[in-house]
């Protein structure tokens, strides 16, 4: 293949494309180790080979149990497309639709090899967070957007394309699920199986909803993690010559050392692949890089002593940064590090999410797949080592939280002092999930991710949509709105005014601001205009991490703050889920997993193109209302206060929502009394 018209032409069977290698320049996925039985591979293989005609099943079956037995996976590499994958203009795409071809825009923007964490193996980020199965999956896709109608929906079963099926105009265009198990047998085992299998897949939480935007995605939320962390922990606005210490630069992780540097502190950021740590040095996202641990804490040091914003790419296992960072407190009384995460995918830690000290990178790649109990003993012990050095440096005065990568989650699983304690609500632990701590507020506040893309690839439509929504803020403040309110406003102002100087583009013409929702229909609304009277050169996609207010139930995180009991239910993301879809939404996804791992979340995203017409201002109006307020409601009955009164406010303003207003408890002591009686 070598033109972008040949991608929508279904798969190359007559005849077939030549075999292909790996591109062993790029990083690839790890190989993965589902344990399937003889019956289960030949189920696997039979599951492959249902894409093609029984003809050339011969010659592709041993090709494919080649991938399987190699790489613990079909990804059907001899499919992959010589024509390079990125988010190509609009106008370019060749599809019946605008919406069909939004969406084709979207999805090839999260296979570019700039922006995908392992592209040949369609994994966006997070280590397993996959787009598509193989590429079979990839190419039937693209095919059915190219020929879809404003009739028709196209319906996704975990990267499957069933088909397209007879809807209507106002019907989402795709309906994607990914992961739905019955809930008995999500386990972190029957995942892997089912994967290879090749009828489930993982889709994080933007990746197998086409929504990804790099990482830029998540830069923002951790620029403001990060700013109110100092502010609460370390009593300070100014960061200059505070540590901020974490580890992980594969796919969203890499938003750190950005963030570090826009919040005016000093970022080290410990990775292990050295692909992944070239690859934000390349995009400018790490300013400084070093293998060497002696190095690093020079580089510490001098940028401390100048309180000069930096960021440092260690290229190196974490444990052994902490560790080296608790001798340097004990042989010179330097506290070294101010603040300290971790964002290793550790939803995923034995099969490539979390690499333990004791090996090599290359090392423990193949000790993952060849000896997997071994390396699981390796990995926990790891991770005890990893936590006592924290605890060390903790007690210390260095604030320590969990960013809800299930790190804390797995290290008590693995036997760390992590300070665990289980009751009806949940698990806490040690050190505080961000959402509790920092986080939560802005939720209950109905702020959250708000994103969107430029679909005209043109970064001069970006610039005006930085103008636009910092007008539509500014003009809600100046309307008049609450103080806790008006704070975010004016963070997130400062945050879009600052956006271009900080060169946030990876990949799509996209950008991110946290907002509620008044924000996000106000500017939704002024971009669809602009849409419409061509001041923008192509229609504009609305979406949000499903990281928000009311798109995941997840008890280790998004929820992490319910403690009415009902953090482990799952019926907010899916009434988000449904309600989008019959609110407006171009596209609707719900999701088994995301940064915490299969079996403990369920999530819900949404696209909605504003392509100038009245239509998509009317479907975004009513859709992104919905999308806040179903989540700021769930966390009014919780009982968070600010969440009441955010929805209190929401009805004053909105004569047809009606809620269920709690009464909580008044008397504390009443429960006691009852309970003793």
């Amino acid at each position: 293949m070598s033109s972008l018209k040949e991608i929508f032409e279904g798969l190359p069977i007559d005849p077939l494309p030549p075999t292909k290698p790996r591109d062993e320049t790029i990083a690839h996925a790890p190989m993965r180790t589902p344990n399937l039985s003889h019956d289960e591979q030949s189920l696997a293989l039979e599951n492959a080979l249902r894409y093609f005609p029984p003809e050339i099943h011969e010659t592709l079956a041993e090709e494919f149990v080649d991938e399987l037995r190699n790489y613990g996976h079909i990804y059907m590499y001899r499919l992959m497309p010589t024509t390079e994958l990125r988010a190509y203009p609009i106008d370019q795409i060749p599809a019946r639709t605008r919406h069909a071809a939004a969406i084709i825009h979207m999805i090839l923007n999260n296979l570019d090899p700039c922006v995908a964490q392992f592209p040949q193996e369609l994994v966006t980020y997070g280590g397993n967070g996959q787009v598509f199965s193989n590429w079979a999956q990839f190419l039937l896709t693209m095919k059915y957007l190219s020929e879809m109608t404003d009739e028709q929906t196209l319906v996704m079963y975990s990267g499957h394309p069933a088909g397209l099926f007879p809807s209507s105009p106002s019907a989402p265009r795709v309906v994607v699920t990914n992961g739905m198990v019955i809930p008995n047998y999500s386990s972190r085992e029957m995942y892997e199986k089912m994967f290879a299998l090749g009828v489930s897949l993982y889709g994080q939480m933007t990746a197998g909803s086409y929504c990804y935007i790099g990482p830029q995605g998540i830069v923002h939320g951790t620029t403001l993690t990060v700013l109110n962390a100092a502010r609460k922990h370390l009593g300070c606005t100014d960061m200059a010559g505070k540590v901020f210490v974490s580890s992980g630069l594969g796919g969203m992780s890499g938003a750190q050392p950005k963030a570090a540097a826009i919040c005016g502190c000093i970022g080290v950021v410990a990775e292990v692949s050295k692909e992944a740590l070239e690859k934000r040095y390349n995009q400018g996202w790490v300013m400084k890089v070093t293998d060497s641990l002696d190095e690093c804490i020079s580089l510490i040091r001098q940028a401390k002593k100048q309180k000069k914003a930096c960021s440092i790419g260690y290229r190196g296992n974490v444990v052994d940064l902490w560790e080296r960072l608790v001798y340097e407190y004990e042989s010179t009384g330097d506290l070294l590090v101010d603040l300290g995460s971790d964002q290793t995918s550790c939803h995923n830690p034995f099969q490539g999410g979390y690499y333990p000290v004791q090996l090599s990178y290359e090392e423990a790649r193949v000790e993952m797949h060849e000896n997997p109990v071994r390396f699981k003993n390796l990995v926990q012990e790891s991770l005890r080592r990893h936590v006592d050095a924290i605890n060390r440096l903790s007690v210390r005065g260095m604030f320590f939280w969990d960013y809800g990568n299930a790190f804390l989650l797995e290290a008590g699983r693995a036997g760390a002092d992590v300070g665990e304690k289980s009751g009806v609500t949940g698990t806490t632990f040690r050190y505080p999930s961000y959402v509790q701590d920092i986080m939560g507020d802005i939720f209950s506040l109905g702020f959250g991710p708000f994103r969107w893309v430029c679909t005209s690839g043109d970064p001069g439509d970006l610039d005006i949509t930085d103008e636009i929504a910092t007008s539509v803020l500014e003009d809600i403040i100046n309307k008049g709105v609450s103080l806790n309110t008006k704070q975010q406003y004016e963070d997130n102002i400062r945050w879009i005014k600052e956006a271009n100087q900080n060169k946030l583009v990876v990949g799509s013409q996209a950008r991110i601001l946290y907002s509620d929702q008044n924000g996000r229909k106000e500017i939704a609304t002024a971009f669809n205009e602009a849409v419409g009277s061509k001041k923008l050169k192509g229609p504009v996609v609305i979406s949000r991490d499903h990281h928000d207010v009311s798109g995941t139930d997840s008890p280790y995180r998004e929820t992490s703050n319910i403690y009415d009991g009902s953090a482990f239910c799952a019926d907010m993301a899916v009434q988000n889920c449904i309600g989008d879809a019959f609110r407006g939404a171009t596209w609707v996804a719900l999701h088994n997993g995301g940064g915490v791992g299969w079996g403990e979340v369920i999530n819900g995203g949404f696209g909605l193109v504003l392509d100038g017409s009245n239509e998509a201002r009317e479907k975004a109006r009513r859709m992104l209302a919905w999308d806040v307020s179903n989540g700021v409601n769930r966390r009014s009955w919780a009982g968070n206060a600010k969440a009441e009164e955010t929805i209190c406010r929401t009805m004053e303003e909105n004569p047809s929502l009606k809620v269920t207003v709690p009464h909580h408890v008044q008397d504390k002591d009443l429960l006691k009394r009852v309970l003793k009686n």
